[in-house]
């Protein structure tokens, strides 16, 4: 009742209570402090006027802006927002200063609470004004008015803005009207603009079309262009070009001509060369590997096993005995005729692996291995997909062959391979009969010259290359990346390889420089500010091709100005240059390379997906989109087609090795038949993955004058376009098409990240094929061997795609192998029916005897076989599963034999008729 306590709040909730003091007191002290922390608060105000003002004018401004909100220009707003608030008005107290200064900075504190809002609502604010500002200037910039999607990307301006533009999406039209717009708007001179394109025709229609459309002169330049004046500008002279560096044959021919200089001059890494076309580097699979004969088989053919001689084989091992016969000087013959006439076997005539001429030695290459029994008892074993017993007889007959006719066989096993010693068995074993004549290395090389098999190594070692300088990488960093991935042997000889070439290569450019050095030596003087660049704008075109050299040149550029702005323009899907260096991986992480900071965060960019194609119609456009987004590390786009149709607009034509050239012809014929009367004759664009499947176009075009004929191949295609597009030699081979020396593994050791999905580059490529068309694509594929995008086109009923009518009705399962029969029409109008792995399995059947068209095909009723055309009953073979018996005359009169002999022996009684 005679004292008061005095309680003082503190952060945190906790209080400081002061008991018994004097009540007067208490109430002079609180009001003294009350006073005290007012003027603090007022004091400290004062003193942030200035801020505060500033502040509140820029915020004010982001209400109606005038230029757009980019991170760069809101950011360094948002952290004197953020430390204002921290420091001073987070403490301020209503008491203190009044309702009427706390409404005052109320939108700093907002702004500082959540700076990204903000921006987005000023973003969209000052887009909806521009786009109505505009809209006369992108209603009349090119001949046609801009889309919404494309006057959205011109007006976006985010520190680094992806502009996703696929193919006929008029993305030419995009980087134009950006140019002009900025400089109209006076958001930039002409001369803090800068240009990028890859090709100089590209840079030289961007430049006119910009000058046509705002009236100012804007150069727009390549890379390498750019890199050069940079050079220049530093050095006070241009370094020589090598002539190699603007010639991709010229390249690809010094490379050949280097890997054979080191051939005859470097006697160890000459080994490792030849040793390399002879496949001993090679990690190929096993038999064992495969559930079926028909899988073995695809990958043998897809493989493409030639010797360094020239000839096919028919398996990896007896690749490496032919080519080690080569190499030794041991001439040999491959599946001969055996030299004795063996009758009465009901087998095929014999026709050993190998025949070593001069000693008359025969070589059996038998596909077994050791394996043990529960009891410890080591026996051979067979692929899962070949009868072991019968093989093994086999096995047994030719050494009976041999011991009967006195002729010497030697034997290897694939046993001997799994142990790492085939080769060094079968020197063993042939010592006794045939002296070892090495031939010389360059006669080799000069060999393999000729048939082809230097052109894809070139291409390989090319491709690295590029990627090796444009990444400053070095070999041991290479060598140590294919320890960690365990490329094996194979990683090994190739750096080997690889090193002699780059010394060599180097060597030979001397004093002159390529691409790869160009823009490294430009980006070392912009990175150390010996030059001082000028734009403030960086728009780049074709942005998918993008290399890390060029990515790292174009972040150079924009770190030396807080305001610079990347505009990139690209497609992935249409990324389809990497064995000139290009990095899909830039492109998918562009925010992380280019992008800007704001409030904290990393990586700030925009994307703008233009989605609208003017080019082709649904059943293309969509089935393309489908295609491609297979891998799902595409960035996913909204495609709108051009037009509709409701008839199937892609189409698979069956070629075969007697009638490619008249499929052709007649694919060629059915659309100028179907050309609409007028003036203009409907363009077909002939495209091929390689130049060497050009066909005869002066005959094409004699034949077909109602049409206009052209070739391109599918890289030299992009920005083309036609009435109809045919792809050829959709096959499954090497260098068919999806290609299979394009996603070699060892390119992983020159790229940041690696591509896991298979054919995950010749995938866009098939895109970019399809895309060029408006209104019809065609794929002429090997009906034996078709490509795998053939197969999955087919296999896919949402592609929509029009198959060959005997695809579906004239192609069964080979109950051999497990491949496709193929049916193969006759002169006389009987055909008949092999195997698609002619040489592998070679399974063959005459059509149905009645019809002479359809397959007998085996019925539930046992014993009988019915046409799968006509319906005809035939009688089956109790030996096969795909054979029928038929009347034959034999030692002791007539008998029902299966039509495979001598492949099969099956028989039966002729049954006696009243």
């Amino acid at each position: 009742m005679l004292t008061s306590s005095l309680a003082i709040d503190l952060n945190g909730g906790s209080q400081v209570v002061l008991p018994a003091v004097n009540s007067a007191a208490s109430v002079a002290f609180a009001e003294a402090v009350g006073e005290a922390w007012s003027k603090f608060n007022l004091a400290a105000l004062a003193k942030e006027e200035g801020r505060i003002r500033g502040l509140l004018q820029s915020l004010e401004g982001l209400q109606a802006p005038e230029h757009y909100p980019s991170a760069c220009h809101v950011d360094p707003l948002a952290r004197e927002a953020t430390d204002l608030t921290t420091r001073v008005l987070s403490k301020l107290n209503v008491m203190a200063v009044g309702d009427e200064t706390i409404s005052r900075v109320a939108p700093i504190i907002s702004f500082s609470a959540d700076p990204v809002k903000t921006r987005e609502a000023a973003i969209e604010r000052f887009v909806d004004a521009q786009l109505d500002r505009w809209k006369e200037f992108f209603d009349s910039v090119e001949s046609k008015p801009l889309t919404p999607e494309q006057r959205l990307s011109v007006v976006v301006d985010e520190d680094a803005t992806l502009v996703l533009a696929g193919a006929g999406s008029g993305k030419t039209s995009v980087i134009t009207a950006k140019a002009a717009y900025l400089v109209k708007a006076r958001i930039r001179t002409p001369e803090e603009l800068l240009l990028l394109a890859f090709a100089r025709d590209a840079a030289t229609e961007m430049s006119e079309r910009i000058e046509a459309r705002c009236g100012v002169p804007i150069a727009a330049r390549t890379f390498h262009a750019l890199a050069y004046e940079i050079i220049g500008d530093v050095e006070g002279e241009k370094p020589a070009l090598a002539p190699t560096a603007t010639d991709d044959k010229a390249f690809l021919s010094m490379i050949r001509d280097i890997l054979r200089h080191i051939v005859s001059r470097i006697s160890e890494v000459a080994e490792t060369v030849i040793g390399w076309f002879a496949g001993f580097f090679d990690d190929f699979p096993l038999p064992w590997d495969f559930a079926t004969a028909h899988a073995w088989y695809s990958e043998i053919e897809s493989r493409n096993l030639r010797t360094l001689k020239g000839e096919t084989v028919k398996s990896f091992e007896e690749l490496l005995i032919a080519n080690w016969l080569y190499r030794n000087g041991v001439a040999y013959e491959y599946e001969p005729t055996y030299e004795h006439k063996l009758n009465g076997t009901g087998r095929r005539v014999y026709t050993p692996d190998f025949r070593l001429t001069q000693s008359g030695v025969y070589i059996e290459h038998f596909g077994v291995r050791k394996s043990r029994t529960a009891d410890g008892t080591e026996q051979l074993t067979t692929a899962p997909f070949v009868d072991r017993d019968e093989y093994l007889e086999g096995m047994r007959w030719k050494r009976e062959v041999h011991a009967e006719h006195e002729t010497v066989l030697i034997e290897t096993y694939s046993w001997e391979r799994e142990e790492g010693r085939l080769l060094d068995a079968l020197a063993e074993k042939l010592a006794p009969h045939v002296t070892l004549r090495p031939i010389p290395d360059i006669e080799i090389y000069d060999q393999v010259t000729q048939v082809g098999v230097v052109d894809s190594f070139s291409s390989l070692v090319g491709t690295f290359l590029r990627h090796f300088k444009n990444g400053g990488y070095q070999i041991d960093d290479c060598a140590e990346k294919a320890t960690s991935l365990k490329l094996g042997k194979r990683a090994d000889a190739f750096l080997k390889i690889f090193d002699a070439v780059f010394s060599e290569y180097q060597a030979r450019l001397g004093a002159r420089i390529d691409f790869e050095d160009m823009v490294t030596r430009a980006t070392s003087h912009v990175e150390s500010g010996r030059y001082q660049s000028p734009f403030h704008h960086i728009l780049v075109d074709e942005f998918q091709d993008i290399s890390t050299g060029r990515a790292r040149l174009i972040r150079a550029l924009k770190a030396q100005h807080s305001d610079a702005k990347v505009f990139a323009v690209g497609d992935d899907w249409q990324s389809i240059y990497r064995f000139a260096g290009s990095d899909i991986h830039i492109m998918g992480n562009f925010g992380r390379e280019f992008g800007g900071h704001y409030a904290g965060a990393s990586g700030i960019h925009r994307t703008v997906d233009l989605g609208r194609t003017f080019r082709s119609v649904d059943k293309i456009a969509l089935a393309a989109r489908r295609f491609v987004l297979r891998n799902p590390a595409q960035i996913t786009k909204t495609v709108v087609p051009a037009g509709e149709t409701d008839k199937p607009a892609i189409r698979i034509a069956w070629t075969r090795k007697d009638n490619a050239e008249n499929t052709l012809s007649q694919t060629l014929a059915a659309l100028a038949a179907t050309a609409p009367a007028g003036d203009r004759k409907p363009t077909v664009l002939l495209l091929g993955r390689y130049r060497f499947i050009e066909p005869d176009l002066r005959r094409l075009r004699r034949q077909h004058p109602g049409i206009s004929i052209s070739f391109k191949t599918i890289h030299a295609s992009k920005g083309l376009e036609a009435d109809h597009v045919i792809i050829l030699g959709a096959d499954n081979a090497r260098m068919g098409f999806p290609s299979m020396i394009v996603d070699d593994p060892l390119l992983s050791l020159v790229s940041p990240e690696a591509e896991p999905f298979a054919n995950a580059e010749e995938r866009r490529v098939m895109y970019v094929a399809m895309t060029r068309a408006r209104k019809t694509v065609t794929i002429l594929a090997s009906e034996a061997r078709p490509s795998s995008f053939v197969t999955e086109l087919m296999n896919d009923p949402a592609y929509d795609v029009a198959s060959p009518r005997e695809a579906a009705e004239r192609t069964h399962t080979c109950l051999q192998c497990g491949g496709r029969m193929l049916y193969m029409p006759g002169q006389d109008g009987r055909g008949w029916y092999r195997c698609e792995h002619v040489k592998l399995c070679g399974n063959r059947v005459p059509a149905c005897p009645e019809c002479g068209v359809g397959i007998p095909l085996h019925e539930k009723a046992r014993g009988e076989m019915a046409c799968s055309e006509c319906g005809a009953v035939q009688q089956a073979c109790p030996s096969c599963k795909d054979g029928w018996l038929v009347e034959r005359q034999g030692r002791y009169g007539p008998f029902l034999g299966c039509v495979r002999f001598p492949d099969c022996s099956g028989k039966a009684k002729l049954r006696k008729i009243a």
